[in-house]
């Protein structure tokens, strides 16, 4: 299988109080000009404390400019709300995100409920990834979050444990676009156990150095950089552990064109749109999509006996 992977550069995770000295970055700078020297879980939000289990973690340069906020934060694929991507920007402030609070449960010898202040008591990181979504059009955004197998591990799997499903809110008081039947409420995405604990799978509270905005899933979502992005589900509510394989909720509505694994794959085309190629938000010029989006070198050993061009 031809990847067309690059080499990436390697570099680590910037610690917020960087972050807002490089605002440079967020003027379009290629990525790869700015001299990333990075070092993780420096910061555990806002008020807190560092978790002294931090470790550097080495992570590809994208290799592109950072996206434009203005383009990440109005341009939204979020049905809660609306099928109009632009409308979804406007729609979404009225969700309420506090309190809010995500219950880890399921196979597991510890079940474990936490409110966003909590989880950024843990080690929070800015994570910069390329986001890939199956339409053809991507983006590079500055996350920062928990590494989902730190919250995962705290209610301590067992052995039984083999897939994650991720469940988000019903909530069609303010999320306008459930009140009708364009899916199957809740929102629903799920990942083998071993893709969930991978060190890139990112739980996500911020993104360009500030709060997650609403139309962005706000305060809680999923960030799998090598996936498809319908795979990083919004506004998360509850994580369980199961035994046997979850159907998502993209799988139920049409199977023939989503199935569960959701990684980007440029040679495995969606029935309605090539993959070889995505346009950058912003941008108008095609670019080549990579194996994986990038991230083979990371990921590409999960899946070493796995046909991806049937599992796909």
């Amino acid at each position: 299988m031809d990847t067309q992977y690059r080499p990436p550069r390697p570099s680590e995770i910037t610690p917020y109080s960087l972050f807002q000295q490089r605002r440079r970055w967020l003027r379009g700078l290629p990525v790869a000009a700015l001299g990333l020297t990075l070092n993780p879980g420096a910061w555990a939000g806002p008020g807190s404390q560092p978790d002294d289990s931090c470790r550097a973690l080495k992570l590809p340069d994208p290799g592109d400019q950072i996206t434009p906020k203005r383009h990440a934060t109005s341009y939204n694929n979020y049905y809660e709300f609306s099928t109009d991507k632009e409308a979804v920007r406007i729609l979404a402030q009225a969700l309420t995100l506090s309190p809010w609070t995500l219950t880890i449960s399921g196979a597991v010898e510890t079940p474990v409920t936490l409110d966003i202040d909590a989880i950024n008591k843990l080690c929070v990181e800015e994570r910069i990834y390329r986001f890939r979504c199956v339409e053809g059009w991507s983006m590079v955004v500055p996350w920062s979050g928990v590494m989902l197998s730190r919250i995962i591990k705290l209610a301590k799997p067992l052995s039984s444990a083999r897939f994650v499903r991720f469940s988000s809110i019903v909530n069609p008081r303010e999320m306008i676009g459930q009140r009708r039947p364009v899916l199957d409420w809740p929102y629903r995405e799920a990942l083998r156990l071993d893709e969930a604990m991978h060190p890139l799978t990112l739980l996500a509270t911020g993104m360009y150095g500030q709060a997650l905005p609403p139309q962005n899933g706000a305060p809680l979502r999923l960030v799998v950089p090598w996936k498809y992005g319908f795979k990083s589900i919004k506004a998360l509510q509850h994580i369980e552990l199961v035994a046997e394989k979850p159907t998502t909720t993209w799988q139920q509505a049409a199977p023939a064109e989503y199935g569960f694994y959701g990684n980007v794959n440029p040679d495995v085309a969606h029935p309605r749109w090539s993959q070889r190629r995505e346009v950058p938000l912003g941008e108008t010029h095609k670019k080549p999509t990579l194996m994986f989006n990038g991230y083979a070198e990371q990921v590409a050993g999960l899946y070493t006996h796995l046909d991806l061009n049937q599992h796909f």
